[in-house]
């Protein structure tokens, strides 16, 4: 992300004074975090990563505010990724302010050491079906397990479904997709949407093997609860980049964009591949964090084609000797595609059902 996020000041049409900081939540990774206030309520949403020079940042930032972390009255989780809640451990014994989280993300805050061994476990499995050497697998094990540095399990005070997902002038929407328990929290006629919506890219995904309530299905099915829930809203706020004032423009070219990756895995796939020779024909050749992240969005894209008969597996009984498996289109790639286009289109048409 870019390192001209800025600090900025926004007012609801409720008169919620909305306070932006930016904080380097790793080196040359940026992130926003919002402090609200709206009597009686002085509300932080998401807290960083937990780094060092995160939580400067955000000292910082509550400096500039012109408040003090022991000013909170509650501290509300958009959802469970690090550069989101991983600034918990630090803030925790500057402030009383009561903590809260959607349930499906619970585990991870409040029991994050256990989470990594059982989604670690996970992932192992994963990655023993993608057909990545066995060096690349320890490295992206390892990178897995970074948060285990900066980060130590924090309890909350509540969840949103058990306060009925509301919180005086605050209402959240549940939308899991990018993690289980990914939230949108509005407040008047703002939205502060997490990772719900990036611009330029899709926020990352991962196949159900390793999240249960994550995967490309999920996510589609947000989005378009989303955009219904947010009609009326004059700002969406997000976590890493400038505010979105039309967001069908910016959810269409979500659409677009998932759209296209999965064209570059249809073509591909008139042969048969593993995961990660799909991944190399989506995404081409990557490093580090950016190869555990891609081979998880590689996966969750194969999961939703497979599971709706898109695909087929070409070597069953090399699976039965324990060979990885090597997928395949069913059918013309055009054909696929049209299905494709006119079943984003129905996640277009959803509307919300409250």
């Amino acid at each position: 992300m870019s390192e001209l996020l800025t600090f900025a000041v926004f007012e609801s049409s409720g008169g919620a004074k909305i306070q932006r900081i930016p904080l380097e939540v790793f080196p040359k990774f940026w992130a926003y975090v919002y402090i609200v206030q709206k009597d009686p309520y002085w509300v932080l949403i998401d807290a960083g990563s937990g780094t060092e020079l995160s939580h400067e940042n955000l000292l910082a930032g509550f400096w500039q505010a012109g408040i003090q972390p022991s000013d909170l009255t509650h501290i509300l989780l958009t959802h469970g990724d690090i550069d989101h809640f991983g600034g918990l451990s630090k803030l925790r014994p500057l402030t009383n302010a009561k903590v809260g989280i959607h349930e499906l993300d619970v585990q991870t805050v409040t029991q994050h050491e256990a989470g990594l061994e059982l989604t670690g476990r996970r992932l192992t499995f994963f990655l023993g079906e993608s057909g990545l050497t066995q060096e690349a697998r320890e490295q992206i094990l390892d990178i897995s397990r970074f948060s285990k540095a900066i980060y130590r399990s924090v309890p909350v005070n509540f969840t949103y479904e058990a306060v009925d997902m509301r919180l005086g002038p605050f209402e959240f929407i549940h939308l899991p997709g990018h993690s289980p328990g990914h939230v949108a929290i509005r407040i008047d006629d703002v939205i502060f949407c997490g990772d719900m919506v990036v611009e330029g890219v899709t926020p990352h995904l991962s196949p159900e093997t390793i999240h249960p309530f994550s995967g490309l299905e999920h996510y589609l099915e947000s989005l378009s609860r989303f955009q219904d829930w947010a009609k009326g809203a004059r700002l969406i706020l997000n976590g890493h980049d400038d505010a979105i004032e039309d967001l069908p423009a910016q959810i269409d070219l979500t659409r677009q964009n998932i759209i296209r990756r999965l064209s570059k895995a249809v073509e591909a796939l008139q042969q048969p591949l593993t995961m990660e020779e799909v991944c190399q024909a989506v995404y081409g050749e990557m490093n580090g964090y950016n190869q555990l992240l891609v081979i998880e969005k590689t996966g969750a894209y194969v999961e939703y084609l497979y599971e709706r008969g898109m695909l087929e597996i070409t070597n069953p009984e090399e699976m039965e000797q324990g060979g990885v498996a090597h997928y395949r289109r069913l059918r013309a790639g055009q054909m696929i595609l049209e299905e494709l286009e006119k079943n984003l289109g129905r996640y277009a048409s959803m509307q919300v059902h409250t």
